[in-house]
């Protein structure tokens, strides 16, 4: 562990990367144009500065924060106090915060803040907290929730997420992006005092800085293209470029100014390449000039260092503990009576019961004729059917915020996405659990008997494990789609294929060549319908179904009645003798000719058991996924 005061310094950096978007195909592939972005970067800075690089669009500032992260490879030397600075130190007691960075919705501010602590707790806990906040100016906003809180208030508290860590380093990208000028001096103001306050390294980006700001910044870096313009103490800035005789004019904001000059001017061809062999000049007079320059006289800056400065969330938490504080924190989302608190708790517990519900007021007038078999076989299917479908919409509108926030911190090695799954599995499966068995209890009474609780548990047991596979085949999907419209689409669409294969409800297994039928046992659907059907057509009360109360079919001697086998002891409407005949006219294949009793397709337990392998299966295949790594264009979709 390192010293209260310290010294950042790079030495020849150079880097290279992607310099146009690409195709997917290329990105996919590789296959991108690639150049140099960072050229021979150096400075330095120290403990308690505030850095500001700035530059145009394009000029390499993102680029650099991604540099001394450690997230891309260089060329060069990064040290901190003289040591190479690794990816696992940096991740470990510093940190980036993007103007991207999306908090999780439902928490308050306090919330947030809090959660993002998780290797101390207590009044310790508390009282950093209620620090933090004061030094930030969101005292006043500490139980706001964080989807209501303005523009600034929202930048300042995501810088508080990382800041109440005690880092090292703090790299912000573009902090005042998008904000109005009273509120860009107050934040980098607030910067500024945490920065001395705590002995903090503070390196932010700017692209269009304001003169108000010139006090607070200790430090300043021009790029342009890659190339280092100048280096060094913001109080040599006037004094260096008045000296190659670049004086800056009265009234001027020197920071514009500079920044304009160090900006290559395509207005013509004529303009561009005067401004691209002034700024060349400019790069190689710095090269002789600026190792002078880039030291500045340290012992002026009048820094305030705290001694005795403790990193309070030095390193990683333990898995376990990770893990509990993410259970905690969707907890704490869910359970609230915010805005997205109170949508998550419909969505989860409310969504499916008025679905059934629904389902109720279309079937409970059914009636026990022989209608009654299509009549109940596509209730069977619409509770089946429709039980993806929730799971599917609840997935993709909740899980949305979690996945992001989890690209976003997993590129800081917070934690690992089987850690995320696992949270997210500790608090959903409970919810859907009660909203299954619920739904279940709505609609059970029309297909049979509630007060069979075996047969009750067993069904809406399959619905559960419908829910569960259907969440997890989503989450698989979230993993490469950011879209929520495009995710739920394709979910769909593949939802439907296996459920018009293997549901023996919109075609009948015995219309299918081989190879289909064969197909149907690779899926969920085939196994939940089965024993979904089973359980309720395996009752007496199919036996010998009447047509109506005219026409009764206790002389059937024939499964199907048709028009080569109709004789003066059958009904041509009876269709079915018995719930056996209707499942083995749906589910077996057309060269079946035995008894379905004798077969382990219709084994209760079997198809049970196998529903929930499929559940479980995916559940597991989900942690494998994300543990791979993933494409960084993938990654950086999320990340912006």
């Amino acid at each position: 562990m390192i010293g209260s005061d310290y010294t950042l310094e790079l030495c020849n950096v150079f880097h290279s990367g992607q310099v146009e978007p690409g195709s997917f195909f290329q990105r996919l592939t590789g296959d991108v144009k690639t150049g140099v972005i960072l050229k021979d970067v150096s400075f330095l800075t120290h403990s308690g500065e505030v850095t500001a690089i700035l530059g145009s669009k394009g000029s390499g500032k993102r680029a650099l924060l991604d540099v001394i992260s450690r997230r891309v490879p260089c060329k060069g030397h990064i040290l901190l106090e003289g040591v190479p600075l690794e990816k696992d130190y940096f991740r470990n007691t510093c940190a980036l915060v993007r103007h991207s960075t999306k908090l999780l919705p439902g928490l308050s501010v306090q919330q947030t803040l809090a959660l993002s602590l998780t290797k101390i707790s207590g009044y310790l806990k508390s009282s950093k907290v209620k620090q933090v906040m004061a030094d930030l100016a969101l005292s006043q906003v500490a139980n706001k929730c964080v989807t209501n809180l303005t523009k600034s208030e929202y930048r300042r508290l995501v810088i508080g997420v990382q800041l109440i860590r005690d880092p090292i380093i703090l790299l912000l990208d573009e902090p005042t992006w998008d904000l109005d000028p009273l509120n860009t001096y107050l934040v980098i103001s607030i910067l500024s005092n945490a920065a001395k306050k705590y002995g903090t390294t503070i390196i932010l980006t700017m692209e269009k800085p304001r003169s108000d700001v010139f006090p607070f910044l200790d430090r300043v870096v021009y790029l342009c293209l890659g190339d280092v313009v100048y280096a060094g103490p913001t109080r040599n800035l006037l004094d260096y470029f008045g000296s190659i005789g670049f004086p800056c004019p009265q009234l001027e904001n020197p920071l514009m100014y500079y920044l304009c000059l160090s900006t290559v001017d395509r207005r013509s061809r004529e303009r561009f390449i005067e401004s691209n062999h002034q700024i060349a000049a400019l790069v190689e007079k710095f090269k002789v000039e600026g190792p002078a320059i880039m030291q500045g006289n340290h012992a002026e800056h009048g820094r305030i260092i705290n001694p005795n400065k403790i990193q309070l969330n030095y390193g990683k938490a333990g898995g376990v503990r990770t893990i509990w504080m993410l259970y905690l924190r969707m907890l704490a989302s869910i359970f609230n009576v915010k805005k997205h608190g109170l949508k998550q708790m419909t969505m989860r517990l409310l969504s499916l019961p008025i679905y059934f519900f629904i389902l109720w007021i279309f079937y409970n007038e059914s009636e026990n004729y022989q209608r009654a078999f299509i009549t109940k076989s596509g209730l069977i299917f619409n509770t089946m059917v429709g039980t993806y479908f929730i799971s599917i919409m609840n997935t993709i509108c909740l899980y949305g915020p979690y996945r992001t926030r989890y690209y976003q911190e997993s590129q800081e090695g917070l934690y690992s996405g089987a850690s995320l799954l696992l949270a997210w599995n500790l608090v959903s499966l409970p919810f859907s659990f009660i909203t299954t068995f619920a739904s279940a209890a709505i609609i059970y009474p029309i297909l049979g008997d509630l007060s069979d609780t075996i047969d009750y548990l067993y069904f809406a047991l399959v619905l559960w494990s419908s829910y569960i596979y259907a969440e997890q085949q989503s989450i698989a999907i979230m993993m490469f789609v950011k879209n929520g419209l495009i995710a739920a689409v394709v979910n769909i669409y593949i939802t439907c294929i296996y459920v018009m294969l293997a549901s023996g409800v919109l075609r009948s297994y015995k219309g299918y060549e081989d190879w289909l039928f064969y197909l149907t046992y690779l899926t969920h659907t085939r196994y939940a319908s089965i024993f979904l059907h089973r359980s309720i057509f395996k009752q007496p009360m199919f036996d010998a179904l009447a047509f109506s109360d005219e026409e009764n079919c206790t002389s059937i001697n024939s499964m199907i009645q048709t028009s080569s086998n109709i004789n003066t002891n059958s009904n041509a409407n009876c269709r079915y003798p018995t719930g056996k005949a209707f499942l083995t006219e749906r589910f077996t294949s057309k060269n079946f000719g035995g008894d379905i009793d004798q077969t382990g397709d219709f084994n209760m337990d079997f198809n049970l058991g196998i529903s929930f392998a499929f559940s479980l299966g995916i559940i597991v295949l989900n942690k494998f996924l994300y543990l791979m790594p993933l494409p960084g264009y993938i990654v950086d979709k999320f990340r912006e």
